[in-house]
């Protein structure tokens, strides 16, 4: 097998045989993929792997550092290409080029920043900064020294910052004043500021002016990052690295109150990232990327920064939102920048197919080549909308699956290379080997291969995660005891008779909302917290926007009725404590929630009363409490 530099399959019999020899030698595959990466020391082993401990290590004492394969291997030939284009949130306000060459010396001046304020190898650093370049230099900056970076979401409150620095222990901040998001500004540090009244392991916090504002600063904690720069050189070396040394830390949401640390190794994570970027959207070398994810999430991590980076792409980073100005903007800057590759979520464009065509109709988008979709299964109505109206029906539409857990791209079509199919990821791509589980735990034979059950992964792949940081056994538990020998996506799936695969949603107590994992506890937690509250629940429902929308079902201690001003105060309390994307669309209030008689509550339950699907309700009869379900369907129904 010919492994091209640039790593890309270009045919659907190519894609065949690929995913052939990568099922039959897996570390003959993988092994020839790393192979056209940069490291300082090749490995000894390809693989060594324990899915019962669980325990995965590729690419075994091999040495590198991924921000040379982002930047330094590039400057002979692509140095003076641009790499980042950043699109700011205000039209006027000028775009910024920043070439390869730029880039380089920016992350490798600011990576002194970090060893000059103490950061060495193995420390975490946590990121909770807006869209904007100097959120990648940042991330890059960690990378070349060895530190371990924790992105936060920029969106996420105090408490959600506060309890991700004290898991990991990061002993650095890095913030900016504020951030522009549509005709708001949004003050950072205020939220830092009071997320660090609770976090002991906070040394120093770097702060990057991005508005003229007035930024309070704490003496001999705070620093601006302009005033840092000074004080080092722009030659930084990069640190060696081992393969499985960790890369980040990145925080998912679970099925208890406490946050999943994920945490992503260098050496898998590069090849994987990088692999799956070139063969999904097939890119050209002069073409313009545009994933429009925040980099707190991992698909900014994977497709805006690491995987476009390494493979010398132009990648595109948009500081504002699709509604601001008006709900053009996406189409104004696909126009403006002549975008190749568009990369979004299905909420995003179901949120703009509500507006009127002519919002499309005056921009240009004869520059589109290929569209994405990505953080929750898209439905076949905004599917077709998307290309039509988007892709003019001549861009493939590459619908994938994957996860924060897995680092890349799992499921997906290949650009004009493989077939597509509305609503359906279609294909694994080569090296990831799916099984569907039935009830019993049994895998279901590809013959007869049309069949829907539970979708686990059978073979460990290169950018998988290798554990939950300092909580192994939650690993193990959440993803490796469902199904003995298995890693466990907690996603329902169904397969066609073709072999093509479309995800039916969650069957864990995760609600996707906007392509974003939402724990149900944390949310459930926070309600909890109100005087009045007695009890909470929180599950998903279909939402023509959104895809799932949150439904919090609520009973209050005695005494006390339901108002428009407590619905009000709960759905406050969950936005300061989590964050307004965990915000309940509906909150209805109910005498009390249908359980077993152990004390669990029955979310399949509500969830079917919350879908309108109460003549599937199934036998509740086992239930504690039977008779409260005709009471949640009356009141549900106000």
């Amino acid at each position: 097998m010919h492994i091209p530099q640039n790593l890309q399959i270009k045919s659907f019999a190519e894609y065949k045989q690929w995913y052939k020899q990568s099922v039959e030698n897996p570390e003959k595959f993988w092994d020839e993929i790393a192979n056209q990466f940069l490291w300082k020391k090749k490995w000894n082993k390809t693989l060594e792997y324990d899915f019962n401990t669980p325990k995965v290590s590729w690419f075994k004492g091999g040495k590198l550092n991924i921000t040379e394969n982002c930047l330094d291997r590039h400057l002979e030939k692509l140095g003076n290409k641009t790499a980042i284009i950043w699109e700011p949130n205000d039209p006027d306000e000028e775009t910024r080029h920043i070439t390869y060459r730029q880039l380089y010396v920016k992350v490798s001046h600011f990576a002194n920043v970090l060893k000059n304020n103490g950061i060495k190898k193995g420390d975490r650093v946590c990121l909770y900064m807006p869209m904007i370049p100097e959120l990648a230099i940042a991330m890059l900056a960690c990378a070349r020294v060895g530190a371990v970076h924790s992105i936060v979401f920029a969106g996420f409150s105090s408490t959600a910052i506060a309890s991700r620095i004290n898991d990991s222990e990061c002993k650095m901040l890095i913030t900016a004043n504020e951030v522009y998001r549509g005709n708001k500004r949004v003050n950072l540090k205020e939220m830092c500021d009071e997320a660090l009244k609770q976090t002991p392991s906070i040394e120093t916090v770097i702060v990057y002016r991005r508005t003229v504002e007035p930024t309070p600063m704490k003496s001999n904690r705070d620093k601006f990052w302009f005033d840092e720069l000074q004080k080092v050189s722009k030659d930084c070396a990069a640190e060696e690295m081992d393969a499985e040394d960790l890369l980040f830390i990145l925080y998912t949401s679970g099925s208890t109150g406490k946050p999943k640390g994920m945490v992503h190794t260098t050496g898998g994570y590069m090849v994987g990232s990088t692999f799956t970027f070139q063969n999904v959207f097939q890119p050209n070398e002069n073409d313009i990327y545009w994933c429009t994810a925040d980099i707190g999430w991992i698909t900014g991590h994977s497709y805006i920064i690491y995987g476009p980076l390494c493979a010398g792409a132009t990648t595109v980073m948009f500081e504002g939102i699709p509604s601001y100005p008006d709900y053009g903007r996406f189409w104004e800057i696909c126009d403006k920048l002549n975008v190749t590759h568009f990369y979004t979520a299905p909420t995003a464009i179901r949120a703009l197919a509500k507006h009127p065509l002519d919002y499309v109709k005056k921009h240009n988008l004869q520059s589109l080549k290929i569209l994405g979709s990505v953080g929750e299964p898209i439905n076949e109505e905004a599917w077709h909308w998307y290309n039509d109206h988007i892709g003019n029906g001549n861009c493939p539409i590459v619908d994938t699956w994957w996860q924060t857990e897995t680092g890349a791209i799992m499921i997906s079509p290949l650009a004009g290379i493989t077939p597509t199919r509305p609503t359906f990821a279609t294909l694994p791509l080569p090296g990831v080997q799916l099984a569907l589980m039935d009830e019993n735990g049994i895998e279901i034979e590809q013959k007869p291969i049309q069949a829907e059950g539970r979708l686990a992964i059978k073979f460990p792949w290169p950018s998988m995660a290798r554990s939950v940081y300092n909580d192994h056994e939650r690993y193990k538990n959440v993803y490796f005891s469902q199904f003995k020998g298995k890693y466990f996506t907690g996603d329902g799936a169904y397969r066609d008779a073709t072999g093509n695969y479309r995800i039916t949603g969650r069957v864990d107590d995760v609600v996707i909302v906007s392509g974003h994992n939402l724990g149900t506890a944390p949310i459930e937690n926070a309600i909890n917290e109100h005087e009045l509250v007695a009890e909470s629940a929180i599950v998903g429902f279909p939402h023509e926007v959104k895809g799932t929308a949150l439904c919090a079902y609520i009973t209050l201690h005695e005494g006390h009725n339901e108002s428009d001003k407590l619905t009000s105060e709960i759905k406050k309390l969950v936005a300061d404590t989590i964050g307004p994307i965990a915000k309940p669309d509906k909150i209805i209030f109910v005498g009390g929630l249908p359980k077993t008689r152990s004390g669990k509550i029955m979310r399949r339950i509500l969830r079917k009363i919350a879908s309108n699907e109460t003549d599937a309700l199934g036998d509740i009869s086992t239930l504690l409490n039977p008779d409260v379900v005709d009471e949640i369907i009356v009141a549900f129904g106000k």
